[in-house]
């Protein structure tokens, strides 16, 4: 299981992946080991679960209810340009992944795409009783 970071800030050769860990679809992407494999000196955090981390996000304009958060140094990803620059890095073979890089790898389709990502993540998490923003009951 991901561990908390001691900081939101990643070490410079590190990449920081925040994901919500309530949303099943947002999980199994980020849990995936090829995910994990594929890009080296990755660290995979549920943001759900850390609170903490979640306000230091936020001050950066980071909010996790509107999308996964991409970190290295100090260059953030948000959102679908997350997603879009971690497919931009992998080489998949696992089915899921080899479907998203293409389809995600490329800006304007990335961009559009997204929000049906959002409304999925919407649905499963009302289905889960929980909400899309964790900070708000």
């Amino acid at each position: 299981m991901p561990s908390a970071p001691d900081s939101v800030d990643p070490d410079p050769g590190e990449w920081l992946l925040v994901y919500d860990g309530g949303c099943p679809f947002c999980r199994q992407f980020a849990l995936s080991s090829e995910l994990r494999g594929g890009l080296p000196n990755l660290r995979i955090v549920d943001g759900r679960a850390d609170a903490p981390l979640r306000r230091r996000l936020q001050g950066r304009g980071l909010a996790l209810a509107e999308g996964a958060v991409l970190l290295r140094g100090e260059k953030a990803w948000h959102g679908a340009a997350a997603i879009r620059q971690i497919c931009g890095l992998m080489s998949p073979s696992d089915p899921l992944l080899r479907l998203l890089v293409p389809l995600f790898g490329d800006s304007s389709r990335s961009d559009r795409l997204y929000p049906l990502l959002l409304a999925a993540r919407q649905v499963a998490l009302a289905l889960k009783g929980l909400p899309v923003d964790p900070d708000r009951p």
